[in-house]
């Protein structure tokens, strides 16, 4: 298995498979629109503007399931970060990470990059880079700027 394997609904329900993605270098995120991180959504976006025409790409998994900080519908999860932060990355449906409804391509990534002593997802905004041919180069804790990730983005092209 690889990361093209996988697939997930964009907010707007639409089955998109990851093999998409193929050739370019992807920053997958689990977010939160309450949170003390939330910030990071303009971060994410300023990066996302950077490198985008470089064949960059950032992919958004709301979760709400750290202290309840994405309880909203997909729809207001999507406005708010649309009107807070104007996020034009995809973003895809609420998703579990941890647990035992935890969304397939989750379960990879956990697996292929774990923090440390845990493969779980410890908070919201936790990142994984993958590259142009669908390798898992990295994980990021949560508290990891997007703007510090841009030297491992840069490498990758």
């Amino acid at each position: 298995m690889n990361f093209y394997d996988f697939s997930a609904k964009t907010m707007d329900g639409k089955v998109t498979k990851m093999e998409e993605y193929k050739g370019k270098v992807i920053l997958v995120v689990n977010t939160a629109s309450k949170c003390g991180l939330t910030p990071q959504f303009k971060e994410l976006e300023e990066v996302y503007k950077e490198y985008k025409d470089s064949g960059f790409e950032i992919l958004g998994f709301p979760c709400n399931q750290f202290a309840n900080q994405d309880s909203g519908s997909n729809e207001e999860i999507q406005n708010f970060c649309l009107l807070n932060y104007g996020v034009s990355f995809t973003m895809f449906e609420k998703i579990d990470v941890n647990g035992e409804n935890t969304h397939d391509l989750y379960k990879y990534l956990k697996g292929e990059a774990k923090a440390f002593l845990s493969k779980k997802i410890k908070w919201n905004f936790t990142k994984f880079l993958i590259d142009s041919e669908g390798n898992v180069i990295k994980r990021y804790a949560p508290t990891i700027s997007p703007l510090k990730i841009k030297a491992d983005i840069e490498k990758l092209f």
